[in-house]
């Protein structure tokens, strides 16, 4: 199970049905969209804020609140389509928080679910308490790229133990124990982590605060050589501790982002820009969306940096 499979699964505990709407942010990697779409469910895009790069509260309750109402049955349905709104996935960009309790506060009053995508932020804490904890179920990613990793994999995070054994048990075919019998209760899925990748997740752990306070003294040797000429690097929001998962620096406009990306690049040093926004993608372009300013005006501007830990 990578973390696409693991925000496909919690999406499903979380009660995501085919059809259903799922609201999400634009200014993501597409595994956030993929996941909503594995599950039948169609995203939602609502704006981002510019100061954490996650979902909007005031975004997402306006949307709410214009296009939102709770029916009999205790589920909110969009006005324009009918269509049930069964969950809400804000996620945590390059291992920066967003404002996750004002959203789960927000998301509780219609009695929508929030999963979140903390797929970039192990280790990261918002108000003292871990990502990915604040919503009914949270995920991880073991990707090869992120701050620990096991080759591969994911992580699926909750406080309810019945959803808890319900994942692992749609994680392994769905199968019913027995001494001999192949009984199996729901489509499930061969989401299984090798062994060998698990005993390396395990040990990259032992080392995840380690790895956090390197990545953490890089960002403070580029925000000082950037404050010195000028520049802006994107630092943690307010109430945060980030892992800092990778650094993003902040160009004047698109044309300022481009000629630095062709610079950088053309000169063998990687550096690469924000995710096209979700929306624009073709399978993506008809979803709803609403107020996305922020989000086009970051996608305009963001440059990643090189961010490993190995760096002196």
């Amino acid at each position: 199970m990578n973390g696409t499979g693991a925000l496909h699964i919690a999406l499903q505990l979380a009660g995501v049905k085919h059809n259903d709407l799922v609201i999400t942010q634009p200014l993501t990697f597409i595994a956030t969209a993929n996941a909503i779409s594995h599950s039948g469910a169609e995203p939602v895009f609502v704006d981002v804020d510019r100061d954490t790069l996650g979902m909007s509260p005031e975004s997402l309750e306006n949307f709410l609140r214009e296009f939102v109402e709770t029916a009999k049955d205790g589920f909110s349905y969009n006005r324009v389509s009918g269509k049930r709104i069964s969950a809400c996935v804000p996620v945590h960009i390059f291992g920066h928080p967003c404002r996750i309790d004002e959203i789960v506060e927000i998301c509780n009053k219609y009695r929508i679910p929030v999963v979140e995508d903390a797929a970039e932020s192990i280790g990261t804490l918002y108000k003292g308490k871990h990502t990915g904890t604040f919503g009914k179920l949270g995920i991880f990613s073991y990707n090869g790229n992120k701050t620990i990793t096991a080759g591969g994999g994911g992580m699926i995070l909750t406080d309810d133990a019945e959803l808890g054994k319900l994942a692992k048990h749609l994680t392994t075919q769905a199968k019913v124990p027995h001494l001999w019998e192949f009984i199996h209760d729901h489509v499930g899925y061969n989401y299984r982590m090798p062994n060998i990748n698990a005993a390396l997740g395990v040990a990259q752990m032992e080392s995840l605060d380690y790895f956090i306070q390197k990545k953490r003294e890089l960002a403070t040797t580029y925000k000082k050589f950037f404050d010195s000429i000028g520049m802006h690097l994107f630092t943690e929001p307010i109430n945060a501790r980030s892992n800092y998962w990778l650094n993003a620096v902040l160009l004047g406009n698109r044309v300022e982002r481009d000629l630095f990306l062709e610079y950088f690049n053309s000169r063998k040093i990687m550096t690469r820009p924000a995710w096209r926004l979700m929306n624009q993608l073709p399978m993506f372009e008809k979803c709803q969306t609403w107020q996305l300013d922020n989000a086009q005006w970051l996608e305009d501007r963001i440059v990643n940096i090189p961010s490993s830990v190995i760096l002196p």
